[in-house]
Parts: C-alpha cells; sequence; structure tokens
C-alpha cells in the first residue's frame, strides 16, 4: 500500500503543531471529519506514522503506558518539516477539485439504463448532495470567523455543491426529455 501525499500532508502538520500519539490523531481527523473534505481516511493514519517514521520524517519522541497499551508520542523531525512544505507548495500548485468523476463516464452509457431508474439514481445523488449542502452549512457555522482562509474555502465548497446541484438538474431535464 502507497501513503497518500495527502495522508502524508495531514500526519507531518498535526505533529508540526505539537507531539501526539498516533490515537490523538486519529481521533482530531475524525472529530474534524477530515474524510468529508480530503483524501484521507482517519485509519490511514497509523499506517503514515510506521510509514514516516521509517522515512526519517516523523521520530518517537516518548512512550505512554494506558492500561495495557504502550502509545509511542511522535513528533516531526527537521526532514519532515521540509518535506511538510514540499507537500504543501505541491499542493497548493493544483487545482483544488478534479474535473474527473465517475458519474462523467455513468453520463456516457446512461443510456443503457431504463429512463426510471436513471432518474432514481440522479435523485439519490441529489439527496446526497442536499445532506452534503447541510453538513456544510452546519461546518460553516461551528468554525463562522475562524479566519479569512477558512472562509475562502467553505465560499469555494459552497459554489461547488451550487454547481453539482445545477448538473444534476440539468441531467434530470435532459432524461425527462425537457432539454432547454
Amino acid at each position: 500500500m502507497r501513503l497518500s501525499s495527502s495522508a502524508r500532508m495531514l500526519v507531518l502538520g498535526l505533529l508540526q503543531q505539537r507531539p501526539m500519539h498516533g490515537y490523538e490523531i486519529t481521533q482530531l481527523a475524525a472529530e474534524s471529519e477530515l474524510d468529508r473534505w480530503t483524501p484521507v481516511l482517519p485509519g490511514s493514519v497509523y499506517y503514515a506514522l510506521n510509514k514516516l517514521e521509517k522515512d526519517g520524517l516523523v521520530r518517537a519522541e516518548a512512550e505512554e503506558r494506558t492500561g495495557d497499551r504502550l502509545r509511542k508520542i511522535y513528533a516531526i523531525t527537521g526532514e519532515g518539516r521540509t518535506e511538510l512544505g514540499r507537500l504543501l507548495l505541491d499542493a497548493l500548485a493544483k487545482p483544488p477539485h478534479a474535473v474527473q468523476s465517475a458519474l462523467a463516464l455513468a453520463a456516457t452509457w446512461i443510456h443503457l439504463l431504463p429512463r426510471e431508474e436513471a432518474l432514481a439514481g440522479l435523485a439519490r445523488a441529489e439527496a446526497e448532495l442536499a445532506a452534503a449542502r447541510e453538513h456544510h452549512r452546519r461546518g460553516r457555522e461551528l468554525k463562522a470567523g475562524l479566519s479569512p482562509m477558512a472562509d475562502a474555502l467553505f465560499d469555494n465548497a459552497a459554489a461547488i455543491l451550487d454547481a453539482d446541484e445545477r448538473l444534476l438538474g440539468r441531467l434530470r431535464e435532459v432524461l425527462s426529455g425537457h432539454d432547454s
């Protein structure tokens, strides 16, 4: 299994703030619901820590015993800081969202499905989009005034949700024979 640059950036970025153990990093990722906004699954943290330690980008700074468990507390190394900077620059140099989508491929062969089934599939996508919009609204309320950077990211996410809603509506119109 290959360690994604997003997982590397997440773990190194959090360790840049202060030394932590894997469970703490996983909890922070889960509480922030990072898997909704980034391609990082909270479960990949331990794999990332092991790989980053082998690569010399983090080091076990201490061990903490909790019951029968021994937890390593990790800290970022100088090489890790350099790698984090490189990862940040690489990520900033890419468009924020890919235009590639499984939906685009499915739309190519949508005519192979019965119209009602295709419309039902789009209705499910619209329901998921409505749930994502509600989640986004709640997240924005919780993080209101956090920073101008966070505001820009929330504005962008809202624009993407709007564009996705327009696309699904347009596909529904085409399928229903109401192409305008």
